[in-house]
């Protein structure tokens, strides 16, 4: 089994506005990094289908993605929120992204694939049930954790979310859900201002959502030591059946948007983490989704470093 690189060239057409941090650069100069580096060679690239809209509603209502359709093809710059940039392409790019994650989840799953990671936008775990914000039109993460129980028959799936912003969205879409595990390493404070330590979920998914805020500046050694100490234990006790990585290589310490000093080679160490628990816990099967990451140099350095370690 190898890994699975899921990317869409409708990614490309998404179009923020002159000046938005989420370009489609983003995409383009990690694939090229990929290519250059040796590892594209080295992984199965394949193009998604669209998400079915069926799989989408299964946590964003259909009348709330009828009206961003809507709004998407007047013609609009932008929805909910003025930084929240959009163009005609957006819907197709924004299922396509759904449907990269799902595609992804089938393959690993069916052991196609060891894992798999995504590099499409717009990103997802800031996404509400019914709001669109933080760069993401819908929640891709929170979709597939959803499609493997239902679609695959997963009992449980643990998401870890590492971008340097909390994942609001993904979190308040399944704090409820006993059988979701989510936890989330994040800049504390930082927008969208979600993400406290005391923040454990509600009803019967009490306890089954772990926040570990850092502060600004917090380096490899402190990401490293939170995840040893209290997120991969957390995840094993859980034992998923598949792990999701919402992953942003925002905390980078080239990072416009973040305040914190991960290096490249942090990101490899973390994913090496990664797998681990996944082999102890789920037969390794991992689905990467990308997320934030603002530098293009230290975006795509940290997507070479996350595929390099996933494929060994």
């Amino acid at each position: 089994m190898t890994t699975g690189l899921v990317t869409a060239p409708v990614c490309l057409a998404h179009d923020t506005g002159p000046g938005h941090p989420e370009r489609p650069e983003r995409v383009s100069a990690a694939l090229e990094r990929l290519e250059v580096s040796g590892l594209m060679a080295d992984v199965e690239s394949v193009v998604p289908a669209a998400a079915p809209i069926e799989a989408i509603a299964r946590l964003h209502p259909r009348e709330h993605l009828e009206e961003l359709e809507r709004v998407i093809a007047s013609g609009a710059r932008s929805v909910n929120e003025p930084d929240m940039g959009i163009s005609t392409s957006s819907w197709e790019a924004a299922l396509s992204s759904s449907g990269a994650a799902l595609l992804a989840a089938d393959r690993v799953v069916a052991g196609e694939w060891q894992n798999a990671l995504c590099l499409v936008r717009p990103p997802g775990h800031h996404a509400e049930a019914t709001q669109a914000m933080g760069f993401c039109l819908i929640n891709h993460a929170a979709i597939a954790a959803k499609h493997l129980q239902e679609t695959h028959g997963l009992e449980r799936v643990a998401i870890l979310d590492f971008d340097v912003h909390h994942g609001n969205g993904t979190q308040h879409l399944l704090e409820d859900d006993p059988s979701v595990f989510f936890t989330s390493l994040h800049q504390w404070p930082l927008y969208p201002g979600t993400g406290a330590a005391d923040e454990r979920g509600i009803g019967d998914g009490l306890f089954a959502t772990l926040n570990v805020p850092l502060s600004a500046g917090s380096d490899d050694s402190v990401y490293l030591t939170a995840l040893e100490d209290l997120v991969l234990p957390a995840v094993e006790s859980f034992e998923p059946d598949a792990l999701i990585l919402s992953a942003g290589f925002d905390a980078h310490e080239r990072d416009p948007l973040g305040g914190m000093n991960v290096t490249t080679e942090g990101y490899a160490a973390m994913t090496r983490l990664f797998r681990d628990v996944a082999e102890k816990t789920c037969g390794g099967k991992i689905i990467s989704l990308l997320e934030g990451g603002y530098d293009l140099e230290g975006l795509s350095a940290s997507v070479e470093a996350h595929t390099a370690a996933l494929l060994a």
